[in-house]
């Protein structure tokens, strides 16, 4: 068995932030891929479910992010599942919106809710980092991502979360290549060389009438030509 985790605050008032992007993954998991309705267990919310050939615990900590450890070190021991067998999906500062990057094992870079998970489990935990940018001063950073998402930023966030969940067997059956591979194809889906403005105005070149064919003789051109 594997276990999600996502991170983020629980409540409505949290439900869009910047911070919270760990929670609309799993959500994305949960609902493209058939998974169980979520419960309150082990101080978060589960739901079990299948990826690939993997089975696999989705868990959102209801502690709040700086005490999240508490809900997957509960989680985790219930289940027996090693930290190897854990992936935790958080919002990432140092990457830029729209990039993301998987990592198994390291340091927690002064994030809280990795700082908690490192007390309670270990550093040996995979995790999926989902840039959101820096505001460009420490100082600026928790209001910046306890902030909402901005109407800009939709369309890129769509696209990371739909990849997310493309990959998602992938990464269950341990292939965090392909797994990036199924986000990139999503962020930055391949393009035909003519472009689709190439291949519009060749349909319309295509579809037009072609000219008709005009008879006149050349003094009847001069004469129409000057009435």
């Amino acid at each position: 068995m594997k276990l999600f985790v996502g991170l983020g605050n629980p409540g409505a008032k949290y439900a869009a932030n910047r911070h919270n992007v760990g929670f609309m993954a799993v959500d994305r998991i949960h609902g493209d891929h058939g998974f169980s309705p979520w419960k309150s267990k082990y101080q978060g919310l589960v739901s079990e479910g299948r990826l690939g050939r993997e089975k696999v615990m989705l868990l959102k900590p209801q502690t709040y992010m700086n005490n999240s450890g508490q809900s997957v070190g509960a989680a985790a021991r219930f289940f027996k599942i090693a930290p190897g067998d854990i992936i935790v999906f958080h919002d990432e500062l140092d990457l830029a919106p729209g990039k993301l990057r998987f990592k198994q094992g390291g340091g927690h870079a002064g994030h809280n809710g990795l700082r908690s998970i490192h007390q309670h489990i270990g550093a040996d935990y995979g995790r999926v980092r989902i840039g959101i940018g820096h505001p460009g001063h420490k100082d600026r950073v928790a209001a910046y991502v306890l902030h909402d998402f901005a109407r800009a930023d939709q369309e890129w966030l769509e696209d990371v979360l739909r990849g997310i969940s493309d990959g998602a067997p992938d990464l269950a059956e341990g292939d965090s290549g392909r797994f990036m591979n199924k986000v990139a194809l999503r962020v930055a889906p391949p393009r035909s060389s003519g472009g689709e403005a190439d291949k519009g105005q060749r349909r319309k070149a295509d579809s037009a009438p072609a000219p008709e064919e005009d008879h006149r003789t050349a003094l009847q051109r001069l004469v129409d030509k000057f009435r």
